[in-house]
């Protein structure tokens, strides 16, 4: 039968890289070192952004922006996979296991829909350059900011909810280093 409360009480446990678990801590150093210089490299890009006058342009806050996601998605995945790497596997809540979830999913989306805003304004530039203040004002930035940020959000938001009601009635452990939502779940005839 399917669990359709829509509360699990049961944590998950993150196992790592199946296979690979003697390995984890050599396979830690290049994830803590890419993962340090993702931090460091677009912090100081929205640093210098946000400093320098001449970089108050559209293109670079589309690229903030994507800074910005960049920074959501290291930081949503790669801490705690240093932790599994480190001390082995680790249990993760289903509140955080969903919360993760989104979080990966939602800046995934939100990096091609800032992608295709960068081509526009591009385009605008290129194709109307002497007409790209006025059609690319400061109104028009907030729109497409606004727009493909709920975009964004209604894409994943309701495979959350749908995620929440399945049933999790096989082992509870993830043979990953994040949460994920493919093969956790079992037919009806399996429970």
């Amino acid at each position: 039968m399917y669990n359709l409360s829509s509360y699990n009480t049961e944590d998950f446990t993150l196992s790592g890289i199946p296979g690979l678990e003697q390995y984890h801590a050599w396979i830690s150093i290049p994830f803590c070192f890419i993962y340090l210089v993702a931090i460091v490299g677009n912090s100081i890009l929205l640093y210098l952004i946000a400093v320098e006058r001449s970089l108050h342009a559209p293109m670079f806050f589309f690229l903030s922006m994507l800074a910005m996601t960049d920074l959501i998605l290291s930081t949503t995945c790669v801490p705690k996979t240093l932790t599994i790497f480190w001390l082995g596997p680790q249990k993760i809540s289903f509140p955080s296991c969903l919360t993760q979830l989104f979080f990966l999913h939602y800046s995934f989306v939100l990096d091609s829909a800032i992608l295709l805003a960068m081509a526009f304004d591009r385009y605008v530039a290129i194709c109307f350059p002497l007409r790209y203040t006025t059609i690319l004002t400061p109104k028009m930035i907030i729109k497409i900011v606004v727009g493909i940020s709920f975009r964004s959000f209604c894409v994943f938001v309701p495979c959350v909810f749908l995620v929440n009601g399945l049933p999790f009635c096989r082992t509870h452990i993830i043979p990953h280093t994040y949460c994920e939502h493919i093969g956790r779940c079992c037919p009806a005839r399996l429970c």
